[in-house]
């Protein structure tokens, strides 16, 4: 078992060196046009909240290697301190042996404010979401462009990260909510 974890580590540290690759050099963080589209919707100001660079302090919460396992089934979720106003994330989900799912994140202090940055599959461009609300232990991004999803949450409690998601697909609400154990900060 720790030969298993152990090749299971490498492999997340460089599937996530890769990710962290690909969104500097692929990735443009601020798309001709760019808004947080919605962000209107969720606050009072017409952009997102508008924060200084060391802002992503806030989230520093949100730091470290969050894992759930079942049995043969692992989900997990990294992200990295913010440095140059910027935070990178990696989530991958394995079940029975295979990767059946993974995505590239980033938060970052833009010109429009914080913006979280979604890449499901290393997609590009990756959607941009707003962030819209934030306390001490959660937030919420947004972005009112999208059909599914609109809104990403997340909320820490003790040693435990909460994400979720919501939007609508054909006019139903839809969502889906994970929940990660902090393996190490």
């Amino acid at each position: 078992m720790k030969d298993h974890k152990t090749l299971a580590m490498r492999l997340t540290f460089v599937t996530f060196l890769l990710g962290i690759c690909l969104a500097l050099l692929g990735c443009d963080p601020m798309p001709t046009g760019f808004k947080p589209a919605g962000a209107i919707k969720e606050t009072k100001s017409p952009t997102a909240i508008k924060v200084a660079d060391n802002r992503l302090v806030q989230l520093s919460w949100m730091v470290g290697n969050w894992i759930d396992e079942d049995g043969n089934d692992l989900s997990e979720e990294r992200w990295t301190p913010s440095a140059g106003g910027t935070m990178f994330g990696l989530n991958r989900t394995i079940i029975d042996g295979e990767i059946v799912n993974f995505e590239y994140m980033r938060i970052q202090v833009t010109p429009k404010g914080i913006v979280y940055f979604a890449a499901p599959r290393g997609r590009y461009p990756p959607t941009p979401f707003g962030l819209t609300k934030y306390t001490k232990q959660s937030a919420v991004f947004y972005n009112g462009d999208k059909e599914s999803p609109m809104r990403i949450f997340y909320r820490r409690e003790g040693n435990r990260l909460y994400g979720r998601i919501e939007g609508e697909i054909d006019g139903e609400k839809q969502s889906s909510e994970w929940s990660w154990k902090l393996e190490s900060p």
